[in-house]
């Protein structure tokens, strides 16, 4: 089996070697081309039925002609040598105009073929054996009558990469990612309160095997349960102890997205220009890094065949730099640093993130939360809103705690928070020494998502609360 797969890697190799070659001579200062598979399975079991079972693979490549300071693109669903040179003649002529630009890129030439880093890829488990973890998700929340809904869930992806360029590059590598969750949903006749919890990862299916499955559910279910009896959150201007995830959206949602290169050269950043100076308290520094072990947001290359890379955004609370892809890191000066991603073969390349966080501060967190007299600690989110342009932060968290004199008091319901992301950031006084990240998918716009994670320490600031109902 082997050998079948290192010659079928071998054949596109050198098809896409060709696909670069023609897009040369026919005029291209710079190519690429690309080939990938994603590989998908979905289960879930709801209050005891399974629901959904998922398999679907598609593949295919994308070719790119840069030509004139502008990319022009091929792309097909097979991996047919024909139909793949001629998308590389149909991406030079879509490059062509009368635009005219001395810009440059840069790539990195690169020769490395990586297999994904895992101890039990899930090729190897039988789909029983994830249908199962499903069903123990699902069955292990039955504790109460008050649990109304139950949901298990396992999901995973396999993308398999070849990438070859013009600058010399010769790259394959795969990327697995695996995640379990359950989901409780608990009623007493006056009220719905839900509660969510599982791993995500690059790891392979000992992600899941590491997992006490009933333990988790049951534990989401308690959760939930525990939620009933939340009050309204008080509003205003609060000290918010944010959890890791409230504190990721921060990062990845207000300053992150603001960060991504296109934006910047665009001007359609806050942050546009901001580069030496400060916008955050003295012990706040954040990364965006995609060489982080096991992380849901960690790549080896990007989709253009740059390594991953650890980008320091804030440094002390002093900004320092943007995320690039070639042409953005081209158009401002600088070295590419991994961030052009694209959902698959059949969408453009976009300046992403990976795993975006803030750094770890000193504190543990229960001395953190005996040092605030008065706040909010919040647990988990629901969603979060991106504000390149005003620079503004809004998140929704699933629920939370009071603090009084340095002791939690009770449970308060859902409510937002918001504010100005850089009045936030000067807020801060205090970090946890742990970063906690947590997986999931970011949209561009309203498409092209990628897999990405953001996360951080707990987090003590001043924010707006909004108490909800």
């Amino acid at each position: 089996m082997q050998k079948v797969e290192t010659i079928q890697a071998d054949a596109m190799q050198d098809v896409l070697s060709q696909a670069v070659s023609r897009m040369q001579d026919l005029g291209a200062e710079f190519a690429d081309a690309k080939s990938q598979t994603v590989r998908n399975i979905g289960v879930s079991s709801i209050n005891g039925d399974l629901r959904q079972l998922v398999r679907k693979s598609v593949g295919g490549v994308c070719v790119r002609a840069w030509v004139g300071g502008r990319w022009g693109y091929g792309n097909v669903s097979s991996f047919d040598k024909a139909e793949v040179m001629r998308a590389a003649e149909e991406a030079v002529k879509n490059a062509a105009g009368d635009r005219k630009s001395e810009l440059k890129l840069e790539p990195a030439t690169v020769h490395k073929h990586m297999k994904a880093q895992v101890k039990v890829h899930p090729d190897s488990v039988d789909l029983t054996e994830k249908i199962e973890v499903a069903r123990t998700l699902d069955k292990a929340q039955t504790i109460d009558d008050r649990i109304v809904n139950r949901i298990g869930s396992y999901s995973e992806e396999i993308k398999d990469n070849c990438l070859v360029n013009s600058a010399g590059s010769d790259i394959s590598w795969q990327e697995v990612r695996t995640l379990c969750r359950a989901m409780s949903i608990a009623s007493d006749g006056n009220g719905m309160e839900r509660y969510y919890d599982g791993p995500d990862s690059t790891k392979g299916f000992e992600a899941v095997k590491d997992t006490d499955l009933e333990a988790l559910g049951r534990h989401t279910a308690e959760e939930a349960i525990r939620t009933l009896s939340a009050v309204r959150c008080p509003s205003g201007n609060l000290t918010v102890i944010s959890d890791p995830m409230i504190t990721g959206l921060l990062a990845h949602e207000a300053m992150g997205h603001a960060s991504e290169g296109d934006e910047i050269t665009k001007k359609r950043s806050f942050l546009t220009g901001k580069v030496g100076e400060k916008v955050a308290s003295d012990i706040v520094s954040m990364y965006d890094n995609g060489t982080v072990p096991g992380a849901h947001g960690s790549i080896p290359f990007d989709d253009e065949g740059t390594p991953s890379s650890c980008t320091k955004i804030i440094d002390h609370g002093v900004y320092n730099s943007y995320m690039h892809s070639l042409e953005t890191a081209s158009q401002l000066g600088v070295k590419p640093t991994g961030n052009g991603r694209a959902e698959n073969f059949g969408k453009r390349h976009w300046v992403r993130m990976t795993n975006t966080y803030f750094g770890p501060g000193d504190w543990d967190k229960d001395e953190l939360i005996a040092d605030t007299k008065d706040g909010i600690l919040s647990d988990k989110m629901i969603n979060g809103m991106e504000d390149p342009v005003g620079g503004c932060f809004e998140a929704k968290s699933l629920r939370g705690f009071l603090v009084k004199n340095g002791e939690i008091q009770g449970v308060v319901k859902s409510f937002t928070l918001t504010g100005k992301s850089i009045d936030i950031l000067n807020t801060v006084d205090a970090f946890s020494d742990e970063v906690i990240l947590d997986g999931g998918i970011c949209g561009k716009g309203i498409e092209d998502w990628v897999r990405v994670s953001s996360g951080g320490p707990y987090m003590r600031a001043r924010m707006i609360v909004g108490g909800g109902q």
